[in-house]
């Protein structure tokens, strides 16, 4: 099992990125994926998670309606499109899914600042 997050980096206030996730080494469209994140001094906390058809969606209530999970299952991949960001959106975001196990990525840098 892999995954591989991008689209990190160093936005303003306000602005918007878009991260994604690619898997491999398992039946992507089997499973549940989910979007964490870890500030600096804070535990990890689930920001998102979607259903394996990706019909069902949930959201952290600090992301709730700026932020937007979706998947493409012919690709293999994983969306986060993040809109109105704020400071405290910093954090290094990790893709995650539970199979037999948690596996997770390697993380991707998200810095809010101006």
């Amino acid at each position: 099992v892999q995954l591989v997050e991008s689209g990190g980096g160093l936005v303003q206030p306000g602005g918007s990125l878009r991260l994604s996730c690619t898997a491999s080494g398992f039946t992507f469209s089997a499973y549940y994926m989910n979007w964490y994140r870890q500030a600096p001094g804070k535990e990890r906390e689930l920001v998102a998670r979607i259903s394996s058809a990706g019909y069902g969606t949930n959201y952290a209530d600090s992301v709730k309606g700026r932020f937007t999970i979706s998947r493409d299952n012919g690709k293999n991949t994983v969306y986060l499109q993040m809109n109105s960001l704020k400071p405290e959106d910093t954090a290094v975001y990790y893709c995650n899914t539970l199979i037999t196990k948690n596996y997770w990525g390697q993380g991707t840098q998200v810095t809010v600042s101006s």
